[in-house]
Protein backbone atom coordinates (compact mmCIF):
# COMPACT_ATOMS: atom_id res chain seq x y z
CA UNK A 1 0.00 0.00 0.00
CA UNK A 2 2.80 2.58 0.19
CA UNK A 3 6.16 2.73 -1.37
CA UNK A 4 10.03 2.36 -0.05
CA UNK A 5 9.45 6.14 1.16
CA UNK A 6 6.25 5.16 2.81
CA UNK A 7 4.54 7.22 0.60
CA UNK A 8 1.19 6.09 -0.56
CA UNK A 9 0.36 4.05 -3.71
CA UNK A 10 -2.91 5.07 -5.53
CA UNK A 11 -5.03 8.23 -5.52
CA UNK A 12 -3.87 10.67 -2.74
CA UNK A 13 -4.97 14.17 -1.95
CA UNK A 14 -1.64 16.58 -0.09
CA UNK A 15 0.36 13.15 0.10
CA UNK A 16 -2.14 10.78 2.24
CA UNK A 17 -4.96 8.46 0.71
CA UNK A 18 -7.83 9.61 -1.32
CA UNK A 19 -10.39 8.70 1.09
CA UNK A 20 -8.47 7.35 3.57
CA UNK A 21 -7.75 3.60 5.04
CA UNK A 22 -9.57 0.94 6.48
CA UNK A 23 -8.81 -1.00 9.67
CA UNK A 24 -6.27 -3.18 8.09
CA UNK A 25 -4.80 0.11 6.89
CA UNK A 26 -5.44 -0.79 2.93
CA UNK A 27 -6.16 2.14 0.60
CA UNK A 28 -9.29 2.53 0.28
CA UNK A 29 -10.07 4.49 -2.95
CA UNK A 30 -8.26 1.27 -4.72
CA UNK A 31 -9.91 -1.41 -3.36
CA UNK A 32 -13.16 0.56 -4.14
CA UNK A 33 -11.60 0.10 -8.11
CA UNK A 34 -10.69 -3.28 -7.63
CA UNK A 35 -14.38 -4.23 -5.89
CA UNK A 36 -16.19 -2.61 -8.73
CA UNK A 37 -13.98 -4.63 -11.62
CA UNK A 38 -15.10 -8.06 -9.37
CA UNK A 39 -18.84 -7.08 -8.81
CA UNK A 40 -19.10 -5.77 -12.72
CA UNK A 41 -17.45 -9.14 -13.66
CA UNK A 42 -19.39 -11.09 -11.82
CA UNK A 43 -22.62 -9.01 -13.24
CA UNK A 44 -21.81 -9.09 -16.93
CA UNK A 45 -20.76 -12.87 -16.15
CA UNK A 46 -23.37 -14.41 -14.86
CA UNK A 47 -25.70 -12.67 -16.75
CA UNK A 48 -24.37 -13.87 -19.69
CA UNK A 49 -24.78 -17.49 -18.58
CA UNK A 50 -28.71 -16.61 -17.34
CA UNK A 51 -29.17 -15.47 -21.14
CA UNK A 52 -27.75 -18.61 -22.25
CA UNK A 53 -29.12 -21.47 -20.28
CA UNK A 54 -32.75 -19.15 -19.55
CA UNK A 55 -32.61 -19.29 -23.68
CA UNK A 56 -31.84 -22.50 -24.52
CA UNK A 57 -34.40 -23.65 -21.63
CA UNK A 58 -37.26 -21.58 -22.83
CA UNK A 59 -36.96 -22.46 -26.23
CA UNK A 60 -36.91 -26.09 -25.48
CA UNK A 61 -39.87 -25.25 -23.68
CA UNK A 62 -41.72 -23.34 -25.38
CA UNK A 63 -41.44 -24.86 -28.91
CA UNK A 64 -41.64 -28.67 -28.21
CA UNK A 65 -44.17 -28.33 -25.49
CA UNK A 66 -45.65 -31.33 -24.13
CA UNK A 67 -43.21 -33.50 -21.63
CA UNK A 68 -40.37 -31.36 -22.18
CA UNK A 69 -41.86 -28.18 -21.39
CA UNK A 70 -43.95 -29.52 -17.97
CA UNK A 71 -40.58 -30.92 -16.74
CA UNK A 72 -38.54 -27.64 -17.58
CA UNK A 73 -41.63 -25.50 -16.35
CA UNK A 74 -42.28 -27.46 -12.99
CA UNK A 75 -38.14 -26.68 -12.76
CA UNK A 76 -38.36 -23.50 -13.20
CA UNK A 77 -41.57 -23.22 -10.36
CA UNK A 78 -39.15 -25.06 -7.88
CA UNK A 79 -36.21 -22.86 -8.13
CA UNK A 80 -38.92 -19.78 -8.47
CA UNK A 81 -40.52 -20.79 -5.03
CA UNK A 82 -37.54 -19.91 -2.98
CA UNK A 83 -36.34 -16.59 -2.28
CA UNK A 84 -33.60 -15.57 -4.61
CA UNK A 85 -31.55 -14.33 -1.00
CA UNK A 86 -32.20 -17.43 0.44
CA UNK A 87 -31.08 -19.85 -1.87
CA UNK A 88 -28.18 -17.71 -2.81
CA UNK A 89 -26.89 -17.67 0.82
CA UNK A 90 -27.22 -21.26 1.29
CA UNK A 91 -25.54 -22.08 -2.05
CA UNK A 92 -23.00 -19.69 -1.76
CA UNK A 93 -21.98 -20.71 2.11
CA UNK A 94 -22.18 -24.46 1.34
CA UNK A 95 -19.55 -24.01 -1.75
CA UNK A 96 -17.43 -21.78 0.21
CA UNK A 97 -16.72 -24.11 2.89
CA UNK A 98 -16.32 -27.06 0.58
CA UNK A 99 -15.37 -25.67 -3.12
CA UNK A 100 -16.77 -27.11 -6.10
CA UNK A 101 -16.00 -30.29 -7.77
CA UNK A 102 -17.16 -31.26 -11.15
CA UNK A 103 -15.21 -34.11 -12.50
CA UNK A 104 -11.81 -32.98 -13.45
CA UNK A 105 -12.59 -29.21 -12.71
CA UNK A 106 -11.94 -28.16 -9.14
CA UNK A 107 -13.15 -24.77 -8.37
CA UNK A 108 -12.05 -23.44 -4.38
CA UNK A 109 -14.29 -21.81 -2.60
CA UNK A 110 -12.98 -18.34 -2.48
CA UNK A 111 -12.99 -18.11 -6.57
CA UNK A 112 -14.98 -15.47 -8.23
CA UNK A 113 -16.22 -18.30 -10.75
CA UNK A 114 -18.72 -19.58 -7.41
CA UNK A 115 -21.25 -16.29 -7.07
CA UNK A 116 -20.89 -16.33 -10.81
CA UNK A 117 -22.58 -19.77 -10.78
CA UNK A 118 -24.75 -19.42 -8.24
CA UNK A 119 -26.69 -16.09 -9.76
CA UNK A 120 -26.75 -17.36 -13.19
CA UNK A 121 -28.41 -20.12 -11.93
CA UNK A 122 -30.74 -18.41 -9.83
CA UNK A 123 -32.10 -15.85 -12.28
CA UNK A 124 -32.68 -18.63 -15.11
CA UNK A 125 -36.48 -18.59 -14.69
CA UNK A 126 -36.96 -14.53 -14.91
CA UNK A 127 -35.74 -15.61 -18.78
CA UNK A 128 -36.60 -18.37 -19.46
CA UNK A 129 -40.23 -18.19 -18.64
CA UNK A 130 -40.77 -14.93 -21.26
CA UNK A 131 -38.33 -16.92 -23.82
CA UNK A 132 -41.19 -19.94 -23.82
CA UNK A 133 -43.98 -17.70 -23.96
CA UNK A 134 -42.45 -15.97 -27.24
CA UNK A 135 -41.24 -19.54 -28.88
CA UNK A 136 -44.97 -20.83 -28.06
CA UNK A 137 -46.64 -18.06 -29.85
CA UNK A 138 -43.72 -18.06 -32.89
CA UNK A 139 -44.01 -21.79 -33.26
CA UNK A 140 -47.84 -21.10 -34.54
CA UNK A 141 -46.35 -18.31 -37.26
CA UNK A 142 -46.96 -18.64 -40.59
CA UNK A 143 -42.89 -18.59 -41.47
CA UNK A 144 -42.60 -21.43 -39.21
CA UNK A 145 -45.11 -23.64 -40.83
CA UNK A 146 -43.42 -22.78 -44.35
CA UNK A 147 -40.21 -23.91 -42.69
CA UNK A 148 -41.75 -27.15 -41.63
CA UNK A 149 -43.21 -27.51 -45.22
CA UNK A 150 -39.89 -27.25 -46.51
CA UNK A 151 -38.40 -30.02 -44.57
CA UNK A 152 -36.61 -28.29 -41.87
CA UNK A 153 -35.83 -30.27 -38.69
CA UNK A 154 -36.75 -28.59 -35.67
CA UNK A 155 -33.47 -27.68 -34.56
CA UNK A 156 -32.88 -25.55 -37.00
CA UNK A 157 -36.16 -24.13 -37.54
CA UNK A 158 -35.39 -23.10 -33.53
CA UNK A 159 -31.99 -21.55 -34.28
CA UNK A 160 -32.88 -20.48 -37.82
CA UNK A 161 -36.32 -18.99 -37.53
CA UNK A 162 -37.06 -18.85 -33.42
CA UNK A 163 -34.20 -17.74 -32.37
CA UNK A 164 -33.34 -14.41 -34.48
CA UNK A 165 -37.26 -13.19 -33.26
CA UNK A 166 -36.36 -13.26 -29.68
CA UNK A 167 -32.98 -11.56 -29.93
CA UNK A 168 -34.26 -8.27 -29.37
CA UNK A 169 -35.95 -9.54 -25.83
CA UNK A 170 -32.23 -10.81 -25.23
CA UNK A 171 -31.22 -7.57 -25.80
CA UNK A 172 -33.50 -5.60 -23.16
CA UNK A 173 -32.85 -8.39 -20.55
CA UNK A 174 -29.16 -8.01 -20.80
CA UNK A 175 -28.18 -4.76 -18.95
CA UNK A 176 -31.56 -5.43 -16.59
CA UNK A 177 -29.83 -9.52 -15.18
CA UNK A 178 -26.70 -7.50 -14.83
CA UNK A 179 -27.86 -4.75 -12.82
CA UNK A 180 -29.74 -7.37 -11.02
CA UNK A 181 -26.99 -9.75 -10.18
CA UNK A 182 -24.95 -7.10 -9.17
CA UNK A 183 -27.39 -5.82 -6.74
CA UNK A 184 -27.76 -10.17 -5.43
CA UNK A 185 -23.73 -10.20 -5.65
CA UNK A 186 -23.36 -7.22 -2.71
CA UNK A 187 -26.23 -8.77 -0.80
CA UNK A 188 -24.58 -12.01 -0.66
CA UNK A 189 -20.81 -10.57 -0.09
CA UNK A 190 -22.29 -8.51 2.80
CA UNK A 191 -23.79 -11.36 4.50
CA UNK A 192 -20.51 -13.34 3.56
CA UNK A 193 -21.78 -15.57 1.21
CA UNK A 194 -20.59 -14.26 -1.95
CA UNK A 195 -16.81 -12.70 -2.97
CA UNK A 196 -14.91 -14.31 0.12
CA UNK A 197 -12.23 -11.99 1.44
CA UNK A 198 -9.51 -10.62 0.88
CA UNK A 199 -11.10 -9.88 -2.63
CA UNK A 200 -12.63 -6.91 -2.30
CA UNK A 201 -16.24 -6.26 -3.68
CA UNK A 202 -18.70 -3.77 -3.14
CA UNK A 203 -20.91 -5.70 -0.71
CA UNK A 204 -18.13 -6.71 1.37
CA UNK A 205 -16.49 -3.22 1.97
CA UNK A 206 -19.94 -1.91 3.07
CA UNK A 207 -19.84 -4.70 5.65
CA UNK A 208 -16.44 -3.50 6.28
CA UNK A 209 -17.79 -0.62 6.65
CA UNK A 210 -20.92 -0.63 9.12
CA UNK A 211 -18.36 -2.06 11.53
CA UNK A 212 -17.23 1.61 11.80
CA UNK A 213 -20.03 3.49 10.56
CA UNK A 214 -20.19 5.75 13.43
CA UNK A 215 -15.91 6.59 13.37
CA UNK A 216 -15.67 6.23 9.42
CA UNK A 217 -19.43 6.64 7.69
CA UNK A 218 -17.36 6.97 4.43
CA UNK A 219 -16.24 3.39 4.41
CA UNK A 220 -19.85 2.12 3.48
CA UNK A 221 -21.31 5.47 2.09
CA UNK A 222 -18.17 5.54 -0.97
CA UNK A 223 -19.20 1.51 -2.17
CA UNK A 224 -22.84 1.81 -1.58
CA UNK A 225 -22.96 5.23 -3.71
CA UNK A 226 -20.84 3.27 -6.63
CA UNK A 227 -23.26 0.31 -6.22
CA UNK A 228 -26.58 2.97 -6.69
CA UNK A 229 -25.34 4.44 -9.42
CA UNK A 230 -23.88 1.32 -11.07
CA UNK A 231 -27.23 0.22 -10.72
CA UNK A 232 -29.18 2.76 -11.23
CA UNK A 233 -27.19 3.73 -15.31
CA UNK A 234 -27.61 0.27 -16.01
CA UNK A 235 -31.14 0.54 -15.35
CA UNK A 236 -31.92 3.44 -16.76
CA UNK A 237 -30.34 2.31 -19.99
CA UNK A 238 -32.30 -0.79 -20.17
CA UNK A 239 -34.87 1.35 -20.43
CA UNK A 240 -33.64 3.45 -23.43
CA UNK A 241 -33.00 -0.31 -25.11
CA UNK A 242 -36.39 -1.06 -24.71
CA UNK A 243 -37.65 2.07 -26.16
CA UNK A 244 -35.44 2.03 -28.95
CA UNK A 245 -36.42 -1.72 -29.69
CA UNK A 246 -40.29 -1.57 -29.30
CA UNK A 247 -41.33 1.96 -30.67
CA UNK A 248 -44.30 1.46 -30.00
CA UNK A 249 -44.57 1.11 -26.48
CA UNK A 250 -43.41 4.85 -26.13
CA UNK A 251 -46.39 5.67 -28.06
CA UNK A 252 -48.88 4.36 -25.74
CA UNK A 253 -46.98 5.94 -23.15
CA UNK A 254 -47.47 9.43 -24.93
CA UNK A 255 -50.81 8.57 -25.44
Amino acid sequence: MVDPLGRPIGPTWHGRFFLGADNNGRDIMVRLLYGGRNSLLIGIVAALGTIVLGLVLGLLAGYYRGPVDGAISRAMDVLWAFPVILIGVALGTALALGGLKLGPLTIEGDSLAIPMMIIAVIYIPYLARPVRGQALALREREFVEAARAQGMGSARIVFREVLPNVASTLIVFLPLLVANAILLEAALSFLGAGVQPPNPSWGTMIAEGVERIVSAPHLAIAPGVMLVLTVLSLNVFGEGVRDALDPKAQVRIEH
